[in-house]
């Protein structure tokens, strides 16, 4: 089901792609990339790129600014940098570091959608530190990784949240993202380290904090800084201790409140949403579908009436 799920958003993701050419072709005007961000915080940033430029299209020099990684989703173009030329295709990584130039062209076809991912140089440092591999620098060597086995769990993780950015853990992506290129980039492995005492205790206050009340704050930078780690070595240690992410033992925490609500109050389906700690209904209802297998409404005329 999940990868069904998964190609019905590669499927998605790639129709929108090809409209925004369409589109491009009625109005008779030249192709152009379009940026939309999805996602910021501090020192990271993340933007939905739609690119409708084919061969006619003029070729332009351009600049990286930050820290780039753009993981390309639909399509395919020709990038220039000072390795060469490459094909780029859905799969692989496109890196930038400030000051790099680069051209990107169609010459052999039309269109093509990325995730890019914007890094400030202490933000990547500090991903690049909780890698346990002293020789990784937050500059990468490379322009651009080609789709391999590394990446694709990064690749698809992307896809997944493109098709539901509302519901998105993008703080959580833009590391992961970050720790993968980086990784990739020198082709090595985290070492793993065991959490050690002191980071059991935080991670077990972060979660019974988030038992007792669910419609908290638990922003990944927040909880790695409380913790005195990276955002990388903290989403790790977290894992390893319970099987999920922050965000998703935070969703979860918040849909079985929201169960436990419904089954026992009056409260219409929105307030328990919204006093669960979900931003609006429609976001509440997908999350609270894809967890129990039904509706809030459903379930509650399931609970009242057993």
């Amino acid at each position: 089901m999940l990868m069904h799920g998964r190609a019905d958003v590669l499927a998605k993701i790639a129709a929108g792609t090809a409209a925004a050419v369409r589109d491009r072709h009625l109005r008779g005007a030249p192709g152009d990339a379009v940026a939309k961000p999805l996602a910021r915080g501090d020192g990271w940033s993340v933007v939905d790129v739609v690119c409708t430029c084919g061969p006619s299209d003029r070729v332009f020099e351009e600049v990286h600014t930050r820290q780039s990684i753009g993981v390309v989703l639909s399509g395919t173009f020709q990038h220039r940098s000072k390795d060469g030329r490459h094909v780029m295709s859905a799969g692989s990584f496109l890196l930038g570091n400030p000051g790099d130039t680069y051209e990107c062209d169609h010459e052999h076809a039309v269109g093509d959608r990325c995730v890019a991912f914007h890094y400030s140089v202490a933000y990547l440092e500090h991903v690049a530190a909780g890698l346990n591999a002293p020789t990784i620098r937050a500059r990468f060597a490379a322009t651009r990784l080609p789709p391999t086995r590394e990446l694709s769990e990064s690749v698809a993780q992307t896809a997944v949240a493109l098709g539901m950015p509302d519901g998105a853990e993008w703080n959580e992506l833009a590391v992961r993202v970050a720790a993968t290129a980086l990784l990739a980039d020198v082709g090595r492995s985290p070492r793993r380290v065991p959490p050690s005492p002191r980071v059991i205790r935080r991670i077990t206050e972060h979660m019974r904090a988030a038992e007792r009340d669910p419609t908290v704050d638990a922003k990944l930078d927040a909880l790695a800084a409380a913790a005195g780690l990276s955002p990388f070595a903290y989403l790790r240690a977290f894992q390893h201790l319970t099987g999920a992410t922050p965000h998703q033992f935070l969703l979860r925490a918040r849909l079985r409140r929201a169960a436990v609500r419904l089954a026992t109050s009056p409260a219409s389906v929105i307030d328990v949403g919204l006093s669960s700690g979900f931003g609006d209904v429609s976001n509440f209802n997908k999350a609270f579908r894809a967890e129990f297998g039904r509706t809030p409404t459903a379930y509650r005329r399931k609970a009242t009436s057993a």
